[in-house]
């Protein structure tokens, strides 16, 4: 049997020969587990999981953002204490 496999960025669709590992079936593709999600029935499935030959799977990449400063990005604003706050009249 196969499993049906979508993958995302570009958008193919190919068949691969189950079942397997979700291990398996990204080394068989040359993709690094780092780098994906990989999904079955709208759910993330981990990697040691072992895929049905009748399930659809979607491969995603995995996709970051945020703010480049990885010193500012880990540590939490301090807000100011009320002292520091202007007064809602604007005059301090």
């Amino acid at each position: 049997m196969l499993v049906k496999v979508v993958l995302r960025n570009p958008r193919r669709e190919l068949e691969v020969r189950g079942p397997k590992t979700v291990t398996a079936l990204l080394s068989a593709l040359d993709l690094n587990p780092e780098s994906v999600l990989v999904i079955a029935d709208d759910e993330l499935v981990p990697k040691d999981a072992r895929l049905a030959d009748t399930v659809t799977v979607e491969i995603r990449p995995v996709m970051s953002g945020g703010a480049t400063d990885r010193d500012h990005a880990s540590r939490p604003r301090r807000l100011p204490d009320r002292s520091e706050r202007p007064s809602a009249g604007g005059a301090a």
